[in-house]
């Protein structure tokens, strides 16, 4: 994947958002390394990998634009609500689909279904709730 493939996701059917800014003390690291003290950009692509099959992707880190000057850091974080699900089911979408934008949902949601149960305790009592993430992840 080249490492601005994913702005592709602003022209699909999943939810826009906006990156969030760091401006401030170098803070931000990138994948494999903490980044430069002196001065250095850094586009990192989104990354992910396959687990068990060629359309089982795993989430990994968000994109990153880094730029950093001396002790001074400029950074883009490319995170989406609900990350993990965002861009495995972009991914999906993405690379495992085809036909119109319609036809392509309808194919993720059967072929790379996204329905999450959680559970725990809170006081002592037992809770579990289901929901579908496709429902917060697209538009």
């Amino acid at each position: 994947m080249n490492r601005f493939t994913f702005l592709k996701v602003y022209n699909s059917p999943f939810k826009p958002f906006l990156p969030k800014l760091y401006i401030g003390r170098v803070a931000i690291g990138v994948p494999y390394f903490y980044p430069r003290k002196k001065v250095g950009f850094n586009f990192v692509g989104l990354g992910y990998k396959t687990k068990w099959s060629d359309t089982d992707y795993r989430f990994e880190w968000n994109p990153i634009w880094s730029f950093v000057f001396y002790k001074w850091q400029i950074a883009l974080i490319f995170e989406p609500i609900e990350c993990h699900y965002y861009w495995q089911a972009w991914l999906y979408y993405y690379y495992n689909t085809k036909g119109t934008k319609e036809e392509r949902i309808r194919e993720c949601k059967k072929e790379y279904p996204l329905k999450i149960t959680v559970s725990g305790t809170k006081d002592g009592e037992r809770y579990e709730y289901r929901y579908n993430a496709y429902d917060r992840i697209l538009k």
